[in-house]
Order: C-alpha cells, then structure tokens, then sequence
C-alpha cells in the first residue's frame, strides 16, 4: 500500500527520465549548473559544518507553467544518479493529498510524509524528492488566502520548514527538488533555505526551433514523409511563428496542426507547413481559456 503523499516512486538512473533530460531544451550551462549543483549537495553535505557551509538540501526551479520545470528535476535527478554510478531513489510527493481545508490536518500530513516515507527511504541511500507545485505545501504566510484555512496554512509552512531542518540534519544523502510556477507564492523561509533558486523561463527563439524540430522529429519516426518537412527555411519561419510560447505550447500547437484536416489526422505524412503556419498564426486565439486568460497547465 503506497503512502499518502506519494505519487510515485522509482529507482535511479532511469531510461525514461533520461529521455526528458535530452528532450528538455534549455541553455547547456543551464542544465550543467543545476546537474552540478546536485552533485555538490552530495559531495559536500555530512562532510562540512552546517553553520560554516549552510546547504539545506533545497534546489527550487521557478517559472511560467509549460517550460518544463518537472520534466527537467526527473530528468537532472536521473543524470545525477548515473554520475554518482550507483542507485538513487525517486521519491514523487502529491501536493495536493498533503493540503487538506480541515483545521490540523495539512500539518500532520505534512510531518508524516517527511518522516515517514522519505526519511525511511533516505536511511536506506541517496534519495532525491520532487516537491511539484510546492507553494501548495510551503505557501507564504505573509500572503495567506483567504480561501484557505490561514492558521492551518502557516501549520502546514511550519512543519515543512521543521521537516526540512530536520532531515538536512539527520540525512546528508538527502536531496529536495521543489517546482513553482508562483515564485511569490512560496514562503520567504523555504526560499532562504533553497541552496540554489533557477528560473526557467519560456524558450529563445533558438530554442523554439529546436522544440519545433524534436516534435516533428519524433513524428516523423512513423510517418517518414514529415521528415521533409525539416528541410529548407519554411520551418524557420514557423519556428518564428511559436516565439512567446512555451514549450508545451509548441508541442500542442503541432499536434492542432494534425488535426487542422480529415486527411492529416488519418494519416499524419500528409502535414504540410502550411498546416504549421495555420496552426501555430492562431495559436494565441485557439488556445484554450478559463475566465478570458490562457488556461496553461502546470508543468
């Protein structure tokens, strides 16, 4: 029975995750210092004074929802994994099973989720924990909602903040990963206490290009005829069609290109770029909306 708070769990270094990794398209020094960063928690950690070297085991990964902030931890904590050439454990927690509206519950499901699951992983090896959405678990408690409980929410701060403590002390194999697409929506503690705090942002025109060209890429190992499509300077301007759009946006924006005619979404070799420059020239006005704003999915 797998505990609550958990999403999923898995062993390290890991095929599919490697996979995001290379997929992820960000500057390459950006991944190099992330990757690097996290090695040097396992490097230094337990060897070093605390108050001299005050690394809490907490790398943050801020941004716009859509850049790919989850699919690149899972994809950098693989990468460590197989540097350190031995077996790391994945720990995936469920925000949204650890906040609860009922007085007291958000905390102990916090502290049980801390100290339980990953504390019992982390006495077994190294052991990386992906915190997605972490302003659902570590909310600033100078910017309560007024929709939440706001004495449970600075409970639930409390005991994430404690828990971290705690574990960075007793657990020097331990790292966290944490997400958000609110940067101001995390607590000022938990953002002292993040060794490293890296923004992703939404992708260069460069960038675009290389997205646009990996998904079609990747359509075109089973219809072969899109592979055409990657020659000459048309993708170039539809590459310049997909600037101000997120990552995720772009993949979807190739897929509404498929589903533009009968006869593409049958047999995908038939998309044209005049298929992408449809779909990607309305893409600002098709997207989808929730109360007149762009309805992006967290990433």
């Amino acid at each position: 029975m797998e505990t609550k708070g958990v999403l999923h769990r898995r062993s390290l270094p890991d095929p599919e995750f490697d996979r995001l990794y290379d997929r992820i398209v960000l500057p390459r020094e950006q991944k190099s210092r992330v990757v690097s960063q996290m090695l040097l928690e396992f490097t230094l950690r337990g060897k070093l004074d605390r108050g001299a070297v005050p690394l809490h085991g907490v790398i943050l990964l801020t941004g716009p929802p859509g850049t790919g902030k989850t699919s690149f931890a899972k994809g950098a904590a693989s990468k460590v994994a197989a540097v350190l050439g031995r077996s790391v454990e994945f720990i995936e927690a469920e925000p949204h099973a650890l906040t609860s509206s009922a007085l007291g519950k958000s905390q102990r499901a916090v502290r049980d989720f801390l100290h339980g699951a990953v504390a019992e992983a982390a006495l077994k090896g190294p052991t990386i924990v992906l915190l997605d959405e972490v302003e659902t678990m570590a909310a600033s408690r100078t910017k309560l909602s007024l929709e939440a409980n706001p004495v449970d929410v600075h409970r639930a701060t409390d005991a994430v903040l404690a828990g971290l403590d705690r574990l960075a002390e007793d657990h020097p194999h331990l790292l966290f990963v944490a997400t958000t697409n609110f940067e101001g929506a995390v607590d000022e503690a938990f953002l002292s206490r993040a060794d490293l705090v890296e923004h992703i942002g939404r992708p260069n025109p460069e960038a675009c290009r290389e997205i646009l060209i990996d998904t079609l890429h990747t359509l075109a190992e089973k219809w072969p005829p899109i592979e055409s499509l990657l020659d000459g300077n048309g993708l170039r301007d539809v590459a310049a069609l997909a600037e101000g759009l997120d990552g995720r946006q772009i993949r979807k924006a190739v897929l509404r290109a498929l589903a533009l005619d009968k006869e593409v979404a049958l047999d995908p070799g038939r998309l044209s770029l005049e298929h992408l420059r449809q779909a990607f020239g309305g893409d600002r006005r098709s997207a989808p909306t929730v109360n007149g704003h762009s309805a992006g999915v967290p990433s």
